[in-house]
């Protein structure tokens, strides 16, 4: 599967809840679900954690994706993903989030190269 790359820079074409809610596999949905839920320890998350769309669809948003700051930014501001946003150099609430996660940020100055 092609990358489809969420706002922060994460391929949601990679992500296992992404996968599963695609191909309506409620089995590896419940899979991950339980893993997640030990992962995370988050006993009582509910199935809609591990059914998503991708956080840049209008479709289910799972796990985190609906509370997402960046999520919400790039929503509001209309953007692809962040790579595509005047304001990606300065942005503290873009780049708090992808200092955790070196793949985002990998994946988003890969985008912005190509611009």
């Amino acid at each position: 599967m092609a990358p489809f790359f969420a706002y922060c820079g994460l391929d949601c074409a990679a992500c296992e809840a992404y996968l599963a809610t695609q191909a309506e596999d409620e089995a590896a949905k419940l899979d991950l679900l339980a893993r997640w839920r030990v992962e995370f320890d988050t006993p009582d998350m509910p199935i809609e954690a591990v059914t998503c769309d991708g956080c840049t669809s209008k479709g289910r948003l799972g796990g985190y994706c609906r509370v997402c700051p960046v999520r919400a930014c790039g929503h509001e501001k209309g953007v692809e993903n962040c790579a595509y946003c005047i304001e990606y150099e300065n942005c503290q609430t873009l780049h708090d989030f992808i200092g955790m996660i070196p793949v985002a940020r990998e994946n988003l100055a890969a985008i912005r190269a190509g611009l």
